[in-house]
């Protein structure tokens, strides 16, 4: 194949497939600026802590184990309030989390209508304007919502717009949104991840779509690229008038601009399109429940002595009972502070250590060794946060197994807090970087993330605006023009 044919089959995929696609790109750069300031609509830890009520503990008479159908395999215990009553959350390390009520030692049902409007209006201090029972809409579709459903969607009376997601299976809040979020949405993330509840739904579906829409758009750029640094004449070869594009008007923009932003523009709509994980080429066990179980090494959970808890507890929103590195934990939690942990046994403070650590890191991947251990006093290109919100100091243990799995363990508490192998490595560069742009170096001299990411979209979109004039143009010519 000569040149002159390559140089044929370069500008015909790059224009036809171009204009088919051109307004894809407008919409993802677009798209992708609004997200950076409002995020898809979720419950955070903080968040679902502050609109609990603080634990009414005078009114707990009744521990865990109480209730005659209560097991005793528990992974987690939680006491919080449900609308105005104590009930403790269990959740187990296999089967059905369940929840009993601590004031009465018994089992508790479901959430009806009129106690998922008593828990919204506590929640958001706010009456409820209405209320009814939904599987999911546009904001509830994500697959972490099904234990709950159906869901009760209470709207709140105000001119915020909040809406509140109540389980129908165990009465908490998952789930708020207001009505700024939900308009920005609507320009932000939905475009932007092809998101409409339609295809939501089907979740095969929706992978399909994102990859084989996606898919074309790296040719796109791929070949406009090329196209672009063929046209390009520097030195002493430039076209007439000593201009280095052969292009005017909006083609010339449409060149420089691509020129520009190429690099940026290939890279992220190929980490895009690696978003949802093409053909699994990242999928991995990693560390597997079993493992996690013998790490975590309690036989059984204590029950909480709740004579000693009630000092301590105060106006705490919710009290956690735990277990990792083979020492079972209570962790007091209030909104705006820091958690309190103790020993779960005897109420006092931790006393973990590093032999101790070590020994209990070796069960997380059996059949191999830590290959080396390290304490991390500061973020790193595999321990950080984007809002910086990272906790320290963390453990990172290195195994020699043929994953080559790392994990990172809470210092203080023991807890594991991340896990990872080569192939989620290879991802956190091909995707994270490429897409988010989350560097460390980036990320601690604010505001230089946000300002690249906003320099390479405008090259992006001016490419891209120009490309759909371009492309309306062309397809407008008289046929054989």
């Amino acid at each position: 194949m000569n040149w002159r044919t390559i140089k044929y089959w370069l500008y015909f995929v790059h224009r036809w497939i171009g204009i088919a696609t051109c307004l894809l790109f407008v919409l993802w750069f677009v798209s992708g600026l609004v997200m950076l300031y409002v995020p898809f609509p979720s419950l955070d830890a903080e968040e679902q802590l502050e609109g609990l009520p603080p634990i009414g503990l005078e009114q707990v008479e009744y521990g865990p184990y109480s209730s005659e159908g209560a097991t005793s395999d528990l992974r987690e215990i939680k006491l919080e309030m449900r609308g105005d009553r104590p009930i403790w959350r269990l959740s187990p390390w296999d089967g059905v989390p369940s929840s009993i009520w601590a004031d009465t030692g018994e089992i508790a049902a479901g959430a009806g209508k009129e106690e998922a409007r008593e828990i919204a209006e506590g929640f958001g201090q706010a009456n409820v304007s209405d209320i009814r029972l939904i599987h999911n809409d546009q904001w509830s579709v994500p697959g972490g919502y099904d234990a709950h459903r159906p869901l009760w969607k209470a709207e709140l009376a105000g001119d915020a717009g909040q809406v509140l997601y109540i389980s129908s299976t165990d009465g908490s809040v998952v789930l708020d949104t207001d009505a700024r979020e939900r308009f920005w949405n609507w320009l932000g993330s939905i475009p932007h991840w092809l998101y409409p509840r339609a295809l939501r739904e089907d979740q095969p579906l929706w992978r399909q779509v994102v990859m084989w829409v996606s898919g074309p758009c790296i040719i796109v750029a791929f070949t406009g690229i090329w196209i672009g640094l063929t046209r390009v004449r520097m030195g002493r070869r430039r076209f007439s008038g000593g201009k280095m594009t052969p292009y005017r008007g909006w083609m010339k923009w449409h060149h420089v601009s691509g020129l520009l932003g190429s690099a940026f523009l290939l890279l992220w709509i190929f980490s895009g399109w690696l978003s949802v994980d093409p053909w699994r080429l990242f999928a991995s066990e990693g560390v597997s429940p079993e493992a996690v179980r013998a790490y975590s090494g309690a036989e059984q959970l204590p029950n909480p002595d709740l004579a000693a808890l009630k000092p301590l507890a105060g106006s705490a929103r919710r009290v956690i009972v735990t277990s990792a590195a083979g020492q079972a934990l209570l962790r007091i939690q209030q909104p705006g502070i820091s958690d309190l942990v103790l020993d779960a046994s005897s109420f006092k403070p931790l006393d973990l250590n590093y032999q101790q650590l070590h020994q209990a890191a070796s069960k997380l991947v059996p059949g191999s060794q830590i290959l080396s251990a390290e304490t991390l006093i500061e973020p790193d290109a595999y321990w950080y946060a984007v809002d910086g919100n990272v906790q320290l100091p963390v453990l990172r243990f290195r195994f020699d197994d043929p994953d080559e799995n790392w994990v990172h363990i809470a210092h203080e508490t023991g807890e594991l807090l991340s896990q990872s192998d080569s192939r989620r490595r290879t991802y956190r560069w091909l995707f994270d970087l490429f897409h988010r742009w989350d560097l460390n170096l980036l990320l601690s001299t604010s505001p230089a993330r946000e300002l690249l990411i906003w320099l390479m979209s405008l090259f992006g979109l001016i490419s891209s605006v120009t490309a759909v004039y371009i492309g309306w143009k062309r397809l407008r010519r008289p046929s054989g023009a």
